[in-house]
């Protein structure tokens, strides 16, 4: 039940999380960057938006532009006119025509026949530019805006000839363009953008109903890129007035002529254009083709999308919590894959929701999730394996553990080890006197002195028999002087038993004395038994041996094999015992009895 709460707090604060990014839109930068992968995937530019190009080779054989006259304009004009059966079906000029080019701000020849030119051709499309105040306000509906200084209009002569919208294009907070407003109030009245007075000239034109523009409260609309900088057609203005391209190529176009030149200063970031601007042309080429296809989108209520997404993604994390780990990766890719998929689906449909927060808490729900899990397994891990160390020897359950899986196997391997058995002397007419919790108590108490000697030394606990403790040393990892470390915890145990006999008869009037036995050499390590039972142990002679020698052994005495006593004899005093028999073998051993042991050596 507490697991259930828990996981249900985790969910709602993760609800939360994705609310209230999605609302306050903290990482916009990054929302940007993903909104601009899924949302301006380039989808082919119209074959029947040509652009001609104020381009690096037109300046070189005209000149600066600002020297230009306006007679190349009204020359351009005429051409594309020149054929009446494979007219354009819009001519617009992306080229700002504020005041006239004659001596005294007067009208000149070349103004006069742009400005005819553009009348009788009754297609052309002008732009005006708007000035806005550097200073924000905020309007009657309380929205946050730049007011409108001036507009600078196309001369007056070509400004009765033409339509007019203006070319501002706003950039969002990372300097790219991205959205548009198509409709600007402005001294009692109204101007729409120049990309939508070229629409709906060739609408009309074309006798095509338009298409309607969603805007959200800001009168604002998102740009879908068709083409990426340089995607569409475009010619040399100079090749098209020296009459190197044929006219009858424009027939029924929509003709955008503008900067195509870097120092004209007319290039924008746009979010697909990766590291190369745009031309301003370019971008308003971009924005027909949208009002063409109908493909504008605007901005979902964050308030919506986030709750939804927040529900979503908070179901999401709750059964990340009580799923597999290969389930919940492949629900983790799922859900993102489907928020990507969704997103780019209601973006089609008008509709640009926020993609980047639903993916940031998705993927630090899941690996919160797989922490936990991580931090759980090691507790329960830990837990299991301290508990197993009760049961078997520390070391052998941390080689065991080492290998990660716990895959045991029947088996073993030859190889030299030392071997101690210690057991009580009078354990059995003692336990026969005493109450089972007294025989119990001065067990454990045995135990815990044989154990702590061994573990001291780097043995092995192999098993408690009874009252009898088995020890091996150099099993099952490599152990540096093994044989001296077997002889030290014979000798703990033994010296410590003296502390503990007062300890006993203080408590129970009854105190033990230990007989310890160690032999080295040969003997067969690992696994035996079954596959459903089976303890890590050592078998053969060796092991026999140092079992008789414990026997043998009486109350405080450590009995040594004559090869434990040649192989540490420089570091041990010891009393010669001589040659006794023991059970199972034909001859006799030759045996000591350790009395000092030098560790400093």
């Amino acid at each position: 039940m507490k697991k259930l709460i828990r996981d249900i707090l985790e969910s709602v604060i993760v609800v939360a999380m994705v609310f209230l990014l999605t609302v306050t839109n903290l990482f916009s930068a990054l929302d940007y960057m993903l909104k601009d992968a899924v949302y301006q995937v380039p989808r082919g530019v119209s074959s029947r938006i040509k652009i001609i190009a104020i381009d690096d080779k037109t300046l070189e054989e005209l000149g600066p532009i600002n020297t230009w006259s306006r007679q190349y304009y009204a020359d351009l004009i005429n051409y594309l006119n020149s054929n009446p059966e494979a007219k354009p079906s819009v001519i617009a000029f992306d080229v700002l025509f504020s005041g006239y080019f004659g001596v005294n701000n007067t009208i000149s020849e070349g103004d006069a026949a742009f400005a005819e030119a553009a009348k009788e051709s009754g297609n052309v499309v002008a732009v005006a530019q708007f000035k806005y105040n550097e200073k924000a306000e905020k309007n009657e509906n309380g929205l946050i805006i730049y007011p409108i200084d001036d507009v600078y209009y196309p001369f007056q002569e070509l400004k009765d000839a033409v339509r007019v919208g203006y070319s501002n294009v706003a950039q969002d907070s990372d300097g790219k363009v991205r959205r548009i407003t198509t409709k600007q109030e402005y001294d009692g009245g109204e101007m729409y953008m120049f990309s939508k007075v070229i629409y709906d000239t060739y609408c009309e034109n074309n006798s095509i109903a338009p298409n309607d523009i969603p805007t959200d409260k800001y009168g604002k609309t998102m740009i879908n890129y068709s083409g990426k900088p340089g995607d569409y057609e475009h010619i040399s203005f100079v090749d098209v007035i020296n009459g190197e391209i044929d006219s009858r190529a424009f027939t029924n176009s929509i003709v955008l002529v503008g900067a195509y030149a870097t120092g004209m200063q007319d290039n924008f970031n746009v979010p697909n254009g990766y590291s190369k601007q745009m031309y301003g042309v370019e971008i308003h080429a971009n924005i027909l083709q949208s009002l063409m296809d109908s493909r504008f989108s605007i901005n979902a209520r964050p308030v919506m999308v986030g709750l939804i997404a927040g529900l979503i993604v908070g179901l999401i994390h709750f059964l990340f919590k009580r799923t597999k780990l290969w389930l919940a990766t492949a629900l983790l890719i799922l859900a993102i894959g489907t928020q990507i998929g969704v997103g780019a689906v209601l973006n089609n449909n008008g509709k640009a929701i926020s993609l980047v927060y639903t993916i940031i808490v998705l993927i630090v729900s899941y690996m919160y999730c797989l922490g936990i899990r991580y931090v759980l397994e090691r507790l329960k891990r830990k837990k299991v394996i301290n508990a197993f160390k009760k049961y078997v020897a520390p070391e052998v359950v941390e080689e065991i553990s080492k290998k990660g899986d716990f895959n045991i196997k029947l088996g073993g391997e030859k190889r030299d080890i030392a071997v101690l058995f210690v057991d009580i002397r009078g354990f059995t007419t003692m336990s026969e006197i005493l109450d089972p919790e007294q025989v119990v108590a001065i067990l454990n108490n045995y135990l815990n002195l044989t154990t702590n000697a061994i573990f001291k030394n780097k043995g092995t606990l192999d098993k408690f028999v009874g009252d009898a403790t088995m020890a091996v040393f150099n099993s099952p990892f490599e152990l540096d002087d093994y044989t001296f470390r077997a002889v030290c915890a014979a000798k703990d145990i033994v010296d410590g038993a003296k502390e503990l006999e007062e300890k006993l008869m203080k408590e129970f009037g009854r105190s033990v004395g230990f007989g310890v036995g160690v032999n080295c050499g040969p003997a067969v390590v690992g696994n035996i038994g079954c596959e459903f039972r089976m303890d890590f142990t050592a078998i053969g002679d060796t092991v026999n041996t140092a079992a008789r020698l414990e026997a043998n052994a009486k109350r405080g005495q450590v009995l040594i094999s004559e090869e434990v006593y040649e192989r540490v004899k420089d570091r041990i005093e010891v009393e010669e015992v001589g040659e006794i028999p023991l059970k199972g073998k034909s001859k006799g051993v030759f045996i000591y009895s350790v009395t000092e042991v030098h560790r400093e050596a």
